[in-house]
């Protein structure tokens, strides 16, 4: 009789867990997110003692299960339930929005590189208050494809690390592209105020390994241009902040190692401004002096990027490069060619005189 018990007993026992377990993990799920890190630890508990149970890479899919004040019960694709950081968690709208974002840049030209000078947060808009995709770490190479000027709160401006570091309080609680884009929005608003200025921010797509690459907004002055030599020398003896260079073209020196001839783009003054450059200068190798020389200047302009460049199938192979231009009131686009060492602006199909060089 007691044995009939006791087994009848197990029986219920594994028929309740059976059920239990059948129930739990058929639970349905809150929304569908994506882990927003490089490695997100999942824990047992929302409580401060707990315990690791699982780790989630970048872009890992996951389901919403619960949230509690800034934690998050997610449930993995291997089946494993447990917390998280909610800043950890990216919407199903972000992640698309990412993805739009990728798509798009992987069409557009490289107009710089670089790296991260610091730790730094991507962001899925140019803004400190959009939604953060995911911090770099330092030395992380970029490719750099727009600019966005956005206006920065004094206070905010002051705080620089603030941005380059993992700050808690100036990320938003929830990733929402919807709550982001009227935050910017009110921040627009607020851009004529006294002591108001603007930032740079650039799309650009950060190399994390040889094969993934994530696009996003990066704060400009986090980045480190690699600017190839000599270029930093002579514009900083114009008095020039590099903005973006082309290679123009290779010409051969005495020596019969390729050289590269340059074109490069700069403003002066701070960050922020309208114009994406606000003058261009274009290097060429002169091979009986056996160094480069400042063959083209061009200021005043207030240019858009990127630039397009042409080259002619003639035998000298004519370099054409032009942009878009505001300086005088409308966007127009101005031409430029370059024959040999000699560059001229063309206009009206006829090219005019080149200015004097400036060595």
């Amino acid at each position: 009789m007691i044995r009939k018990v006791l087994l009848g007993s197990a029986l219920l026992l594994v028929l309740v867990v059976a059920l239990y377990v059948r129930f739990h993990h058929a639970a349905s799920p809150l929304e569908t997110g994506y882990a927003g890190g490089r490695t997100v630890t999942v824990f047992s508990t929302s409580a401060q003692v707990r315990e690791p149970v699982a780790t989630v890479s970048f872009g890992d899919r996951l389901e919403v299960l619960q949230r509690f004040q800034n934690q998050v019960k997610v449930r993995t694709s291997a089946g494993v339930v447990g917390w998280i950081g909610e800043r950890d968690v990216l919407s199903a709208d972000l992640w698309q929005t990412l993805n739009d974002l990728e798509t798009k840049s992987a069409t557009m030209p490289v107009v710089a590189r670089g790296h991260t000078r610091v730790l730094s947060n991507l962001r899925i808009e140019p803004g400190r208050d959009s939604p953060r995709v995911r911090q770099l770490n330092k030395d992380i190479p970029v490719d750099m494809m727009a600019r966005q000027p956005e206006f920065v709160a004094p206070a905010a401006a002051s705080s620089v690390d603030e941005e380059a570091a993992d700050a808690p309080a100036s990320e938003p609680a929830k990733s929402d592209v919807r709550k982001s884009k009227s935050r910017k929005s009110d921040a627009r608003k607020s851009d004529d105020r006294p002591g108001a200025k603007k930032e740079d921010w650039w799309l650009v797509r950060a190399h994390l390994t040889d094969q993934a690459v994530l696009a996003g907004w990066l704060l400009g002055r986090f980045v480190e241009l690699d600017v190839p030599s000599p270029l930093p020398d002579y514009a900083t003896s114009a008095g020039m902040r590099i903005v973006a260079w082309s290679e123009l073209n290779r010409v051969p020196s005495a020596s019969g190692k390729p050289m590269t001839q340059y074109l490069l783009l700069g403003t002066h003054g701070p960050e922020g401004q309208p114009c994406d450059f606000t003058s261009l200068r274009v290097y060429t190798w002169g091979k009986q002096k056996d160094r480069y020389e400042t063959a083209f200047v061009e200021s005043n302009v207030c240019g858009k990027l990127p630039i397009q460049r042409l080259q002619s199938a003639g035998p000298d192979m004519d370099i054409t490069f032009s942009f878009l231009d505001s300086s005088n009131g409308a966007l127009e686009r101005r031409t430029y060619q370059m024959h040999q060492t000699i560059v001229r602006r063309v206009k009206g199909g006829s090219a005019l005189k080149p200015r004097k060089r400036t060595r």
